[in-house]
């Protein structure tokens, strides 16, 4: 079972682009964030004409997930819990029935950004960095639930947390942006300490991987990039993992998101 994560940055967009990745990379599932339209605008057709089932979960403009998936998906749960008063469409969770089921949650992790600090330079958790922080509590919350039921879990998505200094090319300019401070590595740390897998790092420790490239200042081309997107696993889909690569070469493509699909492969 070939999984994939593919930040789309507006499905409009990319309504050239990503069927032509799909046809060149044939993943069996795609776990899709900002796609930036609501449900009823998704252009469902054109992916149910390549085989997909369609599942969303959008928002007008901005934000917005969804999963596309050539197997049969059931139990399909749109928003994660406990979030009264979050209009925001970042989560989407399904069972992938394949050669055995595996749950997967499609995710778009806030930014967090713009963060203020204290005087004495510490981060303040509240506005969008509050968010953010509150944010992955939540989800903390969720994975532990299932968790529980001892089955393949993957939760993958836009996570737009930089877990090391490896993971970005120059450290040095996110020491005070939402991704890369402190409390942020913090709450991805204990994602991890709950016994989940970087199914990324479970494959590959070198540096100069990366799924993300700002449009500007020439990033792509200088390589100026940061791993922000993840595969997280559980103890059971960690121990189906084959394998996990980043599709690097689609940011050269025509129109580009600034992202990249990152996918792994399970015995599944």
């Amino acid at each position: 079972m070939k999984i994939a994560s593919f930040n789309i940055n507006g499905i409009k967009a990319r309504i050239e682009a990503l069927p032509a990745w799909l046809t060149q990379a044939q993943p069996d599932v795609v776990c899709l964030q900002e796609i930036k339209s609501v449900d009823e605008a998704f252009p469902r057709e054109v992916f149910e004409a390549m085989g997909y089932q369609v599942e969303t979960h959008g928002q007008k403009a901005f934000n917005g997930v969804a999963i596309l998936s050539k197997l049969p998906l059931e139990d399909v749960v749109r928003g994660l819990p406990d979030g009264e008063g979050d209009d925001h469409a970042r989560w989407i969770e399904a069972t992938v029935i394949g050669k055995r089921a595996v749950r997967l949650c499609g995710l778009y992790l806030p930014n967090g950004n713009p963060v203020e600090f204290d005087p004495a330079g510490q981060p303040i958790i509240a506005g969008k960095y509050g968010y953010k922080l509150a944010w992955m509590a939540r989800m903390q919350a969720r994975v532990e639930v299932l968790l529980t039921l001892e089955e393949p879990l993957v939760c993958c998505g836009d996570y737009n947390v930089i877990p090391q200094e490896v993971d970005a090319a120059k450290p040095g300019v996110w020491v005070k942006d939402a991704l890369f401070l402190p409390p942020t590595r913090a709450a991805f740390q204990r994602l991890l300490n709950l016994g989940l897998t970087d199914a990324f790092r479970a494959r590959n420790q070198t540096p100069g991987n990366y799924t993300f490239w700002d449009y500007q200042a020439g990033a792509w081309e200088r390589n100026n990039g940061i791993r922000i997107d993840h595969h997280l696993l559980s103890p059971q889909a960690a121990d189906l993992l084959r394998d996990c690569q980043i599709d690097k070469q689609v940011r050269a493509g025509d129109k580009p998101s600034d992202h990249v699909p990152i996918w792994i492969e399970l015995d599944a």
